[in-house]
């Protein structure tokens, strides 16, 4: 039997976009397909496990990308994109791939196709164009300026020309290739593929008038295989246990704060920061670590604080667990949307974020019947999606599947 050539993408400005597409790859099998994985060698070490081929390939940096988020700034200009097709190709071309899978590579949308090869694109449901969304001013300059009263209906008024002005380096990037302007929405841009999958449910982020290329994958969550740190097997289980991390997407200078917040209230605390500096003054009832598995660490939570993106609640969700979202960037706020509208969660502000207001919302949280209630509703939503079998399916459909 010749096994399918699968190649994983990942633009790593996120440990997110690396970990869904490493979760996913995990699904498939060595024996019926040849898999190999791209991302920055920053991120390497997490491509270990598993008959799989590592190849290097460069990304702008977390920093970059960061910086340019809360600059409110398109996050690529037409030069880097064109390197990042340059990088593409030589890749494409040297590993031969039956299908790609890209996980916020926005340039495999023209290097694919120039070498004619199946693109299945990730992108979550609340950035597709077929889910209304309600939109909340991030952490720019324009929630700095202004109450937030005031920057909201300001921001969704500009929201329109910020995505078309957002849209304009990946447009001139088509049409120096020799491909179809789009429509100057970035939601266009981020959702073409030969197939389009959502690692999200419909429950939470209803579609209209889904095309037939566009599919629910489910959640897809995934955890760094690292060796445990030694308080893990012996966290005593007298007092509710409160499990924070706020991942890679620049809320690290938060930490301090909260865990200076929560060594006030009856509770425990451990802490991934995915990477972060563990900070110099830790709180007796807090236990931090560089790394956990976070499926693990939300199963034996009572809640989960966490920077209100789609892999950390998700994990929550899928453990029954109630989210506190500290969101900061449009992403968050979008993901946030979700969880609110199934009442599993509450959202605040990582920009007006204050102790008093932490404890309280903490405090009612961990007390809250209705809320858990929904957590453990949207725990049984999740097991009904069976994301193996959509990612099979999805790779059918671009004819990619192992017979």
């Amino acid at each position: 039997m010749v096994r399918k050539k699968i190649l994983f993408v990942a633009e790593a400005v996120t440990l997110a976009h690396v970990g869904r597409p490493l979760a996913l790859s995990r699904m498939l099998s060595p024996q019926h397909y040849e898999l190999h994985f791209a991302c920055a060698p920053a991120y390497a070490e997490f491509v270990h496990d598993g008959p799989m081929q590592y190849w290097p390939l460069a990304s702008i940096s977390s920093a970059r990308f960061l910086a340019a988020l809360a600059a409110g700034k398109p996050v690529y200009d037409v030069a880097t994109l064109q390197s990042y097709v340059q990088d593409d190709r030589r890749l494409l071309e040297r590993v031969a791939p039956d299908a790609v899978i890209g996980d916020f590579r926005l340039s495999l949308a023209v290097s694919a196709r120039l070498l004619r090869l199946p693109y299945i694109g990730l992108i979550n449901a609340y950035w597709s164009p077929f889910v209304a969304q309600h939109y909340t001013v991030p952490a720019i300059a324009l929630a700095r300026l202004l109450p937030i009263a005031l920057a909201d209906p300001i921001f969704r008024a500009v929201r329109p020309l910020a995505f078309a002005l957002h849209s304009v380096p990946l447009n001139r990037l088509r049409r120096r290739f020799g491909q179809p302007t789009l429509p100057y929405d970035l939601r266009s841009l981020y959702a073409d593929a030969d197939q389009v999958l959502y690692p999200d449910v419909a429950e939470m982020f209803a579609a209209t008038n889904l095309p037939a290329h566009h599919a629910y994958l489910g959640p897809v969550t995934w955890s760094p295989d690292m060796a445990l740190p030694p308080w893990w097997y012996g966290l005593a289980v007298d007092l509710p246990l409160v499990y924070v991390t706020l991942g890679s997407s620049g809320q690290g200078q938060l930490l301090p704060l909260i865990l200076q917040a929560l060594a006030l209230l009856p509770l425990r605390v451990m802490v991934a920061t995915a990477g972060q500096a563990i900070p110099d003054a830790v709180p007796e009832n807090a236990y931090v670590a560089r790394y956990l598995p976070g499926e693990q660490a939300a199963q034996r939570a009572a809640l989960m604080i966490c920077n209100g993106g789609s892999p950390s609640t998700q994990q929550a969700l899928a453990a029954g667990v109630p989210v506190l979202g500290i969101a900061g960037n449009l992403d968050q706020y979008l993901n946030m949307q979700g969880v609110l509208a199934v009442g599993a969660g509450r959202c605040l502000r990582s920009d007006r974020l204050e102790a008093v207001v932490l404890r309280e919302t903490v405090l009612q949280m961990l007390v809250h019947p209705g809320i858990r209630a929904a957590a453990q509703e949207m725990a049984s939503v999740f097991q009904r999606y069976d994301v193996a079998q959509r990612l099979l399916a999805a790779l059918q459909r671009v004819g990619a599947r192992a017979a």
